[in-house]
């Protein structure tokens, strides 16, 4: 994991200094990324790749790396150009089409997401293990927005995402990301047996502490899978094995890293049912977003507020949940689910001519993206 005995700051500005010497060192300047999205600071991201454009303005591979932290910022418009500019140099360059899979994804454009990614797919034979399931996981998560039939959604993580770990130089963990976090997307929006029933096919994996502590966002995966499917020991060795490696940070990390042990402990509890836990751990004005520093992109930390929805529907905070999802959807007035949930947080609050114009919104926009 970054942050553990690392000093990140210093690291940075060591790369800053070399990509002043080298403009052209795009290694230096992915890790300086790297370390930046780890530090949930795009800001910094985007000032990097800036500081060296100017000397790659004709590599494709330097619009993909721009788009990135431009999405981190909400620069929906800035970051489609960067990806459509590297794309036209080299059609086959799978940032940019990662990158612009993103624009489409979080402006409800699921019909140009898929037909789009799945045509750029034949290209994706040399990726990494993550990179080719994390597309696939996109597309996947597309389609259940969408609200696609179920089988679209299971064939991709069946078909193309766990099909990796048949390979030979399959990097498992990187896979495993993926797959849990479509099944926890899956169990949030109320498919509950098909997620279980397919983490149940590789639970004793996930007990193994060697694919512990590879990435923040992967051991809050396992934590929730752990725990949703009665694995408590092992899931509370996990929690506290986080708190443990937490605590040996220096002070200021560990000040940083208490929100994601908050989130850990939130997610231990909702795969254990306790939703009012949950609720009095996180509080009543929590936001995924301010816990980036799990390492996790904007669509990637998006699982955690859809739990946060459910959440505060089902422990009866319903005005608050009303208020959040009025926002969220202000934002992403074309998803479903999240029409679906105003719906049903309307209605027990007795508000049911809402109710009615929320599920219909719903269903029109389900109808709407029929493919």
């Amino acid at each position: 994991m970054v942050g553990e005995e690392r000093n990140e700051e210093v690291a940075l500005e060591r790369h800053f200094e070399l990509l002043k010497k080298f403009p052209r060192d795009i290694l230096s300047l992915k890790r300086a990324q790297l370390i930046c999205f780890y530090l949930g600071k795009p800001e910094l991201s985007l000032k990097f790749v800036e500081q060296v454009l100017p000397e790659n303005q004709d590599q494709n591979y330097i619009y993909g790396m721009l788009a990135f932290p431009l999405l981190e910022l909400g620069k929906m418009d800035e970051a489609e150009r960067a990806a459509r500019k590297g794309l036209a140099i080299n059609k086959n360059d799978v940032w940019a089409q990662h990158n612009l899979c993103h624009v489409f994804q979080q402006e409800c454009r699921f019909r140009e997401a898929t037909e789009f990614m799945e045509s750029c797919s034949p290209s994706w034979v040399a990726c990494t293990s993550f990179l080719l399931t994390h597309n696939w996981w996109h597309i996947a998560v597309c389609y259940l927005e969408a609200e696609s039939p179920l089988q679209k959604v299971l064939d991709v993580y069946d078909q193309n995402i766990m099909k990796e770990l048949e390979k030979s130089d399959c990097e498992a963990a990187e896979v495993y990301l993926n797959a849990l976090g479509l099944l926890l997307r899956l169990y949030v929006h109320g498919h509950v047996h098909p997620a279980k029933e397919r983490l149940t096919t590789f639970l004793d994996a996930l007990k193994e502490e060697s694919i512990w502590h590879v990435e923040w966002l992967l051991d809050l995966l396992i934590l929730w899978a752990l725990s949703s499917t009665d694995e408590l020991k092992s899931a509370h060795n996990m929690l506290e094995s986080l708190k443990s490696r937490v605590s040996s940070m220096d002070k200021d990390r560990q000040q940083v890293m208490q929100k994601a042990i908050q989130l850990a402990e939130a997610v231990y509890e909702f795969g254990n049912g306790e939703h009012k836990k949950v609720f009095d751990i996180l509080g009543p004005n929590f936001d995924a977003l301010g816990y980036k520093m799990i390492g996790a992109s904007d669509e990637q930390v998006d699982v955690f507020n859809e739990v946060w929805y459910t959440v505060l529907i089902s422990a009866g905070e319903t005005s608050n949940a009303i208020d959040v999802l009025g926002k969220q959807i202000r934002k992403r007035e074309g998803s479903p689910f999240l029409w679906r949930l105003l719906a049903k947080a309307y209605s027990l609050d007795g508000r049911g001519s809402d109710a009615l114009v929320a599920s219909e919104k719903a269903n029109a926009l389900q109808v709407a993206y029929t493919f």
